[in-house]
């Protein structure tokens, strides 16, 4: 019992030092700042990337409400209606009681309502499609960040990993308006996805660049709002993540060039130092990915 109480009191220590607070962690250099991280400052245009109404919830809430705590002008771009079991039109109405309770006003959201992005895990979606309608949205609204899904998409939903590859394929190629940076929520396994808060402090330890966590003030004020589906997903028993209280999340970054070309990619190097990149391998961020 005394371990236990150990255990628990340490937890709880962990939760009161976090809750409520961005944290920015490099383990090489302590605390980044936030410009290093790919976070804008205040007054930046924040554009959040989703595949379906109750995405925005269920995996994006910390993060959106992170933002606007650090007073980013959010907005939503949704490539479906959700329609898979034909409520596509029921859906579309809770994506926006939900941005609502998020803080995104209905004039900043758009959805998507066409055959070419079906809410459907079995279609592949166009990559080169999918980049030329978002970077079209990213130009017309002069975006400075966008957040979106991780190569793994947190539940492994094709559309979710459709929008991923897209994003990356406009950021390798350099087709992102300069200064726009791009940061990709990261999937975890199915354990930590369920522990929910006690998973944090394995986050705050792990390879990441921004953590937010959500107030007990946001999510108190979420459930007075029951009639939206972010009300139910912002609760700690649903599953983002890894956990609705808090989401974790990688800055995109430029692959490490090949230590054969060197001398060819001094830029390149410099703009990225080895101990930034290091604990990255040569992947894009994100647990795990390090192909």
């Amino acid at each position: 019992m005394e371990v236990v109480g150990l255990v628990c009191g340490a937890a709880a220590a962990v939760v009161v030092l976090a809750w409520g607070f961005l944290w920015v962690w490099d383990p090489s250099e302590g605390m980044k700042s936030r410009e290093q991280a790919g976070l804008p400052g205040a007054g930046s245009r924040s554009l959040l990337v989703i595949a379906h109404p109750d995405d925005e919830a269920m995996f994006f809430a910390p993060t959106v409400l992170g933002l606007g705590r650090l007073r980013h002008r959010v907005s939503l771009l949704c490539f479906s209606a959700g329609n898979y079991y034909n409520q596509g039109e029921i859906r579309k109405k809770e994506l926006l009681q939900s941005c609502g309770v998020l803080g995104i006003p209905p004039s900043s959201v758009m959805i998507i309502d066409n055959r070419d992005f079906p809410d459907d895990p079995g279609v592949q979606w166009d990559t080169e499609l999918v980049a030329n309608t978002l970077l079209r949205h990213v130009e017309v609204n002069d975006i400075n960040l966008v957040v979106t899904f991780d190569a793994g998409g947190v539940s492994g939903h094709s559309n979710h990993v459709a929008l991923h590859t897209a994003v990356r394929a406009l950021h390798s190629n350099g087709k992102l308006p300069k200064g726009c940076s791009v940061l990709t929520l990261q999937s975890v396994n199915v354990l930590r996805k369920y522990l929910a808060i006690l998973d944090l402090p394995w986050s705050l330890s792990a390879p990441q660049d921004v953590l937010f966590v959500l107030t007990g003030e946001e999510v108190a004020r979420a459930k007075e709002r029951e009639q939206s589906l972010a009300t139910r997903c912002l609760d700690s028993r649903q599953g983002m993540s890894a956990g609705a209280d808090f989401g974790t999340l990688s800055q995109l970054v430029q692959p490490i060039p090949s230590l054969m070309n060197v001398e060819d990619n001094k830029a390149t190097l410099e703009q990225h130092p080895p101990h930034f990149l290091e604990r990255r391998g040569v992947g894009w961020g994100g647990v795990g990915d390090t192909r």
